[in-house]
């Protein structure tokens, strides 16, 4: 009888700190909500505009979206309201926010299909997913980058190719074909790294597979002499040797001096291909 008493009387003290907690943080939201409707008083759309630019090109990101976001939602049909919608999802992509930055460029180009600068929405959004997955470590330190998830490569050279499909005289279309390529290096290069591990798990079957499709999808890439040198061994692995003797006569016919990043078994080929195509820049 004791404890239920105890117990009665803390789960009412808990209940009533609690509810003094949220009518703490009501208050205090209250309070912050007021502060900023005070601190914008007065502002027309032009001063939003003016106060969001300046936030955006001293790269304070977090400032520029809290006023391109003010701006929309009390202007939603003014003169500076698309180009505040465009550059609130640059400011997403820089402050390290890629979800938000995709559903805002994707929002501009459902409102403003017709707009001029909708094909530098279709560019953000090819260059979000290039950036995405490349972390703080990432940028300072040398990691593994063909382990990377493919996914956002993926999905860049998807947004990439629409820009180019839709607007091809673009001034971004250049960037986008030399970003495109090294998206494509990207991938066939992942696809290496996972052949290398199921042959050093001797799955060399699916090493072979992961080989093939390499030469098949990814012609004219890095990855190519390094898969023909992934299907020798397989097949020989295999003991298919007649397999193994056209995958040598292939690699040698198309490289007389040898890969030109040598033996995929030596250590750390797969990084020195990467590094020699310049992904991570």
């Amino acid at each position: 009888m004791r404890l239920l008493l105890v117990k009665t009387v803390f789960i009412a003290s808990l209940a009533w700190i609690l509810q003094g907690c949220e009518t703490l943080e009501a208050f205090t939201s209250k309070d912050s909500s007021a502060s900023k409707e005070d601190e914008y008083t007065g502002w027309d759309e032009k001063k939003f505009h003016d106060q969001a630019k300046e936030a955006l090109d001293s790269k304070n990101f977090q400032k520029a979206v809290t006023l391109y976001e003010a701006l929309e939602a009390r202007y939603p049909f003014g003169d500076y309201t698309p180009q505040a919608q465009l550059n609130v999802a640059y400011a997403y992509y820089k402050n390290d926010d890629p979800e938000a930055a995709l559903a805002a460029a994707d929002r501009f180009i459902k409102t403003h299909p017709r707009n001029p600068s909708v094909d530098y929405a279709y560019y953000l959004k090819g260059l979000i997913n290039y950036n995405r997955g490349i972390g703080f470590i990432d940028r300072f330190l040398p990691t593994d980058a063909s382990q990377r998830d493919p996914g956002p490569a993926r999905d860049s050279y998807d947004n990439f190719q629409e820009l180019l499909r839709r607007f091809p005289n673009s001034q971004y279309a250049a960037d986008a074909k030399q970003r495109m390529v090294a998206l494509r290096n990207n991938l066939a290069m992942y696809e290496i790294h996972v052949a290398d591990f199921y042959m050093r798990r001797k799955a060399y079957e699916a090493a072979v597979n992961r080989a093939n499709h390499v030469i098949k999808e990814y012609q004219r890439t890095p990855a190519v002499p390094i898969a023909l040198q992934i299907m020798q061994d397989g097949y020989r692995k295999l003991g298919l040797d007649d397999l193994a003797a056209d995958a040598e006569r292939i690699y040698t016919l198309n490289y007389p001096n040898g890969a030109p990043m040598g033996d995929y078994k030596d250590e750390g080929v797969i990084q020195k291909a990467w590094d020699a195509m310049g992904l991570d820049r």
